[in-house]
């Protein structure tokens, strides 16, 4: 029997009535986006919430005191408000709001809450940014280009209406997942526009066929912007097109100041001016690398990586009021701390415990500070939901909310537990089980095993709200992090490299037999799920043993063929095979779980978006026909108008998902 070694147990209030059920979706708030104001002395953030009755997302904004006094909503209403700016003078807040359609600009004066929309655009902007004279906002949007290939027809005739004509392709990025966006990619292109923060006609900086991405950076004179852009005519046909380049506000002269073989992202300016700090790394063809922090001269010279001895994944690099360093979010074995790097060498731990700061990797998630070196961030812990924190340097963390408090005090919680375990080859293993909330040890209970996508990415200690779902209805849910996951350094995470799905299928076999060993679960009820890679490991697991009752394959890879021909991220996933199609056919067969679908005997169901375009609803439809024309019992569940991760604006959508899964679960107990 292989060493076992167990941890980090938490309990819950055993008072509680019932456990998180799928239903409580609708009750739940999600906060982000805590912005502090440049004194230190107030936070907005936004708070997500579901309306039952139209079916819907909503976002709006809220203040607190940094002291965690006077919490108050700023806005109201049906309608998605996000993405927060400060001025820099502390009057004004700027955002953007979907009160009257479409996303707008709206101007918010922090002293007597009046508000203005100065934007009536018909393309989304994003990523706002204040000149350091609180005159200008800059911000980004997408602007047509001259089609490359179109031909003449004649008109239709007058009142006479025809069916749209086709859409012509002409590049290799031709395809975009997501909510905002989702399908065909117009021929635009992304670029860089100023306003004034009163309001007025909008002024296009940048110009040429190049893609411009934010957050835009500003100097402290005004007169330069730094961002990242694909400024080179391959662009399309490069994997990491992204270079560093300072922006002239006033001509839209482009001066390139860091171009390598790798991205670089998130740049931000130092408050003196002298130096700009970025995420990146250089591309060693691998499938994983991990995204480093960077220090370059305003003049593009003396590039220098900070927190070299730290090699894990950084987000969020926002620099110290005075210049001397840089803070940043890292990730490391299931956690997410706060570091700080000094520009001149050494790096230092600011934040402890089993937490996860700033978690996740969207902007409108980043943290904050202030010009008192006060920090604004969110975190979360296995019993804690994510809320917004206050951090004084030297002080502990200050939870300055508690959005979820009135529904966590009326529900038990099931208890959290570290699982370690040693894989085939002696490599270590971390991962986590969720006990039911009324969990005996002396009975026997099912068990689900959870495997998250990626495959290049990581579960850890934060709360998680679906997998307590699961635990509500008396599963035991195990989660964990094979090899391929971020958070242990590049070598663990490029261990699959043109071996995926591999030797991760024998990581997580070993974590369930772990998990069985402890005694307390009926190896009869044994069941299966993951999404994106994790419903590929799921349909791969499946080929190779039959030990699960049931599994449930969420918007699989199950062909690499026509995955890589048809997803957005193609590209990007002919780098994880480590070669094209047509060059190793082989390779592609060997690592699809449909061309081993003779090998299935589990009843699966698979589950997808009609409008996922990451792992496009083909991919489901082929697994679904293989196991289906065999006679495996399977259904195929399909979600309109959801892209990947069935993460669009429907709350019922992700309540049926979770409804579904459990469904088929139960219905295949034996």
């Amino acid at each position: 029997m292989r060493a076992i070694l167990l941890g980090l147990s938490f309990a819950f209030c055993s008072w509680a009535a019932t456990g998180l059920g799928p239903d409580t979706l609708w009750d739940w708030r999600n906060v982000a986006a805590p912005k502090i104001s440049p004194d230190g002395s107030k936070i907005v953030y936004q708070i997500e919430w579901a309306d039952r009755m139209t079916d819907a997302f909503h976002s709006n904004l809220w203040m607190v005191h940094a002291d965690g006094s006077g919490n108050r909503p700023l806005t109201q209403g049906k309608q998605r408000d996000t993405g927060v700016v400060w001025s820099p003078d502390g009057k004004r807040i700027a955002y953007l709001s979907t009160k009257s359609g479409r996303p707008q600009i709206v101007v918010r004066w922090m002293e007597n809450g009046d508000e203005a929309q100065i934007t009536n655009l018909e393309t989304a902007p994003s990523d706002l940014s204040w000149s350091p004279d609180s005159q200008w906002i800059a911000y980004f949007s997408r602007v047509p280009v001259k089609a490359k290939w179109s031909v003449k027809s004649t008109p239709p005739p007058p009142g006479a209406t025809w069916t749209a004509g086709p859409s012509v392709v002409t590049k290799l990025k031709w395809r975009q997942d997501g909510i905002a966006g989702a399908g065909l990619v117009p021929e635009s292109v992304g670029h860089l526009f100023v306003i004034a923060a009163d309001g007025g006609a909008a002024r296009q900086v940048t110009s040429g066929d190049y893609q411009h991405s934010g957050p835009a950076s500003w100097t402290p004179d005004g007169k330069t912007v730094v961002l990242s852009a694909a400024r080179r005519e391959d662009a399309d046909a490069v994997l990491y097109p992204e270079d560093l380049y300072a922006i002239d506000i006033a001509t839209g002269n482009a001066r390139v100041l860091v171009q390598r073989n790798g991205p670089e992202i998130s740049a931000v300016v130092s408050p003196d001016g002298k130096w700009i700090a970025f995420l990146g790394f250089e591309d060693r063809g691998n499938s994983h690398h991990s995204n480093r922090l960077w220090v370059v001269g305003i003049d593009g010279k003396g590039l220098q990586l900070l927190g070299a001895s730290l090699e894990r994944d950084s987000v969020s690099p926002v620099w110290k009021p005075d210049s001397s360093g840089v803070y940043a979010v890292v990730e490391s074995s299931g956690e997410s701390h706060l570091y700080l790097a000094a520009l001149k060498g050494g790096i230092e731990k600011l934040t402890s415990g089993t937490q996860r700061f700033s978690t996740g990797y969207a902007v409108a998630d980043r943290f904050s500070i202030a010009k008192n070196g006060t920090v604004a961030i969110t975190s979360s812990g296995p019993l804690e939901p994510k809320d917004v924190y206050a951090i004084v340097r030297g002080a502990a963390p200050l939870r300055l909310t508690q959005v979820n408090e009135g529904l966590m005090a009326g529900h038990s919680i099931g208890k959290t537990e570290a699982l370690h375990w040693k894989s085939f080859d002696g490599q270590p293993i971390q991962g986590w089980v969720i006990y039911p909330p009324d969990f005996d040890a002396g009975k026997k209970y099912p068990l689900i095993l959870d495997i998250h996508g990626g495959p290049h990415a990581m579960y850890g200690v934060e709360f998680q709200h679906q997998m307590q779902m699961f635990a509500s209805r008396g599963f035991v849910v195990l989660y964990a992090n094979p090899r391929g996951s971020t958070g242990y350094g590049e070598v663990f995470g490029n261990v699959i490299h043109a071996k995926y799905p591999g030797d991760d299928y024998q990581d997580l076999m070993l974590g369930v037999d772990a998990i069985v060993a402890k005694g307390s679960i009926d190896p009869k009820r044994l069941y299966v799920t993951g999404g994106s890679g994790g419903g590929l490991l799921t349909a791969w697991i499946v080929t190779k043993t039959d030990r699960f009752a049931a599994a449930v394959s969420q918007y699989p890879v199950s062909n690499w063929f026509t995955q890589t021909g048809s997803a957005d991220i193609g590209l990007l996933m002919t780098r994880w095979m480590k070669a094209m199609p047509w060059a190793n056919p082989q390779q592609y067969i060997e690592r699809s779980p449909v061309f081993f679908a003779d090998k299935i005997k589990t009843p699966t169901m698979v589950l997808t978006g009609e409008e996922d375009w990451r792992t496009p609803i083909a991919q489901s439809e082929e697994l679904y026909f293989a196991m289906k024309v065999r006679g495996v019992d399977t259904v195929l569940v399909r979600f309109p108008k959801e892209p990947h991760g069935i993460r669009g604006a429907f709350p019922s959508h992700r309540i049926l998902k979770v409804e579904h899964i459990l469904g088929w679960f139960e219905r295949h107990s034996p």
